[in-house]
């Protein structure tokens, strides 16, 4: 599969206000808050058609930026801030009101825009009637501060995260829960913001214009409410029948003939894969999950998207005399039984329109970043990802999604690693479906795939937290973890995760 048309990486921004529900509760009539596992006897039901929106959504609008979490420390180099997890309503289908679960009642939740070498400090307030955690995703901070699910925070309850940024962080990074059994609901609800750390020296220039595109998953019933997972949620994991662009159906960004804007864009759904193509132009990469390449990867027709990734690109405005170019994710089959994981529609995401105003491009620099490799590895460990019928990782005769043949328990140790040694992992895939492998703490390197007993090296160095492994196939990865504690390694599929597609990783002197 040529390179240039399918390139496996991520990113995203935007937000949108919405009106606070009454009260600090977060369940509704569909979705008790004890738990949301599908009724045991309940029979497969297939999902809404992603192209088959139930009413239209106001489309056409200008692209929201996304409003930035105030910063209340005036120390320099330290960022303190609160963020609520709350219900909220919003005007989504004609003549009803939706309810979101939400950070501070944004749907994304705000940008938290910050430096390396800060000190952030964040205070969590649940006002749901649900246990929540924040999980810092891809960022390199100590497990106790990571929102692992064994340190859920209780309905009520508040928690202050802390950590400090290490200088070559930066990158594009995103927040989102973690609690056990419960992730999946509060990210389809709503709950997921990005956070992007930024390099006081960052070598792309100022005056290309950064846009930042948020990607999330709506479902809506015809009474404008957000209905539960269904059990063919639950095997294939959830798709909406809206894709949103920084919570806003189909909206419109401007730019000049011949402007570049850097776009950052996260995939921030539970389980649709974006097959990413912009109508009429190329794209140049220049950053993964957790920052800059070594240099510029130009020409690309497509990218592609799993669960959790980020990417930045440079979109360049053709000078021609076109009005419009959109983008669109294009159809993929992420595998499964039948139609299971298919997404067989193009979407379109967003109108990128032209101004009449023209303007000159500005030239990238050569060199990017001095990301090193990170040597030969001293110890190697080998993952493999399986699925079968059973009784699944929360009853009920639906798939068993599993690692090593075990489904997640947070009081076992799965793995050990010990602090700053070089370690080779490979991750396998047995299943008849994609799964994008994520491991907390740190950022990994990927040295090759291998597919139908052909194995290809990776085109280029680059850092990730979250790789998809394609049905069959095997990747090979270097990582180093240098912090002590305990942390979590799954599939990103946020139904399989809850379901037991989870391990502990303990990481020791």
């Amino acid at each position: 599969m040529d390179r240039r048309r399918f390139f496996i990486i991520g990113s995203v921004v935007g937000s949108v206000a919405v009106s606070t529900g009454c009260g600090g509760g977060g369940g509704g009539a569909t979705t008790p808050p004890t738990g949301t596992a599908p009724p045991p006897a309940s029979p497969p039901v297939s999902n809404p058609p992603a192209a088959t929106p139930v009413s239209p959504l106001t489309v056409g609008q200008p692209l929201t930026e996304l409003v930035r979490l105030a910063n209340t420390s005036t120390t320099p180099d330290e960022f303190a801030a609160t963020l609520v997890a709350q219900r909220a309503n919003k005007a989504m289908l004609p003549g009803t009101s939706t309810e979101f679960w939400t950070y501070n009642a944004r749907v994304p939740g705000p940008l938290i825009d910050v430096y390396e070498g800060d000190t952030v400090r964040i205070r969590l307030e649940n006002q749901l009637s649900q246990e929540t955690t924040v999980h810092w995703h891809g960022l390199p901070v100590p497990p106790a501060q990571d929102g692992n699910p064994m340190d859920p925070i209780a309905p009520g309850a508040t928690r202050t995260y802390e950590f400090t940024l290490p200088v070559g962080s930066a990158g594009t990074y995103w927040y989102h829960p973690h609690p056990h059994e419960l992730t999946s609901e509060q990210v389809f609800r709503g709950m997921a913001g990005l956070l992007i750390v930024r390099s006081r020296t960052d070598p792309v220039p100022t005056a290309i214009e950064e846009k930042l595109l948020v990607i999330s998953d709506l479902r809506l019933a015809a009474d404008g409410t957000i209905p539960a997972n269904t059990p063919m949620d639950w095997q294939t994991g959830r798709e909406g029948n809206y894709v949103l662009v920084n919570g806003q159906y189909q909206p419109v960004l401007t730019i000049k003939p011949g402007q570049s804007q850097r776009w950052r864009i996260l995939n921030a759904t539970n389980a649709r894969y974006l097959r990413l193509a912009l109508t009429g132009h190329t794209i140049t990469l220049i950053g993964t999950d957790g920052g800059l390449l070594r240099s510029p990867v130009p020409g690309l027709d497509e990218i592609m998207l799993a669960p959790a990734e980020r990417v930045e690109v440079i979109v360049t405005a053709s000078l021609s005399s076109q009005a419009s170019a959109v983008l669109q994710t294009l159809p993929y089959n992420r595998g499964g039984m039948g139609m299971m994981g298919s997404s067989s529609a193009t979407i379109a995401l967003l109108t990128l329109t032209y101004t009449s105003a023209a303007t000159a491009a500005v030239a990238l620099p050569s060199a990017l970043n001095s990301l090193a490799d990170l040597g030969v590895p001293t110890t190697t460990k080998r993952l493999v990802f399986s699925s079968g019928m059973g009784m699944g990782g929360m009853g009920g005769g639906m798939m068993s999604f599993l690692i090593d043949g075990k489904s997640f328990d947070p009081a076992r140790i799965d793995l050990t690693s010990r602090a700053n040694e070089v370690e080779q992992w490979t991750i396998e895939n047995r299943s008849s479906m994609d799964h994008p492998f994520h491991l907390h703490g740190t950022q990994f390197q990927v040295v090759s795939r291998t597919r139908s007993g052909v194995t290809a090296t990776e085109p280029y160095l680059a850092w990730r937290d979250t790789v998809n492994v394609v049905a069959f196939e095997s990747v090979v990865l270097k990582v180093v973890q240098h912090q002590l504690g305990k942390r979590m390694y799954h599939c990103h599929i946020l139904e399989h995760e809850s379901q037991g597609m989870m391990g502990v990783l303990d990481v020791v002197a």
